[in-house]
């Protein structure tokens, strides 16, 4: 799956709603079905920005005799990149909710950072300090994206099929 967006778009069944609302005409229906949709993606939403606030990072221990010191930074990394998760709701042409992380509110450094974050080795090796001769390792929860999705989905499966289903039995 890999970190990006997750989605619940494109169902047969949401697709055909979406037209039954449209030709319904009823605005208030359509913005109804768009929060209900939105309340059921919001848990993940915030299950997103927890996990990613509370990700484990470890560093391999230091050699002997090596320098170590502040970071250049004062930007906290996880929180950062927590707050860069976005939650957006269609309810016309291909209905559903997307989570992703806008990498647009992301410094220009960390663009990468929740991709390597979520690897499957759970590895993240940078450069010190910007110098390009000595590298270093950290080390996170492999995967932590997938599955804190997958941890998710089937409430959120769930609460959609009931949002559908009450949104049939108003249009019928």
């Amino acid at each position: 799956m890999g970190v990006g967006s997750v989605q619940i778009t494109g169902t047969g069944q949401l697709i055909e709603l979406s037209r039954r609302l449209k030709a319904a005409g009823g605005p208030r229906l359509k913005a109804n079905f768009a929060r209900r949709i939105r309340h059921a993606a919001e848990p993940l939403k915030n299950g997103m920005q927890q996990t990613i606030r509370d990700l484990p990072i470890r560093a391999d221990p230091r050699k002997q005799g090596s320098r170590g010191g502040p970071s250049p930074t004062t930007r906290p990394l996880r929180a950062t990149i927590a707050e860069a998760v976005r939650l957006s709701v269609r309810a016309s042409a291909n209905p559903g909710a997307r989570v992703w992380i806008d990498t647009a509110l992301l410094p220009s450094d960390l663009k990468g950072m929740p991709k390597y974050m979520n690897r499957a080795d759970g590895r993240i090796r940078h450069k010190v300090f910007g110098n390009r001769k000595r590298w270093h390792n950290n080390w996170t929860t492999p995967l932590w994206w997938d599955k804190t999705v997958q941890a998710h989905t089937p409430r959120m499966r769930a609460e959609v099929t009931r949002v559908l289903n009450d949104v049939h039995r108003q249009l019928s």
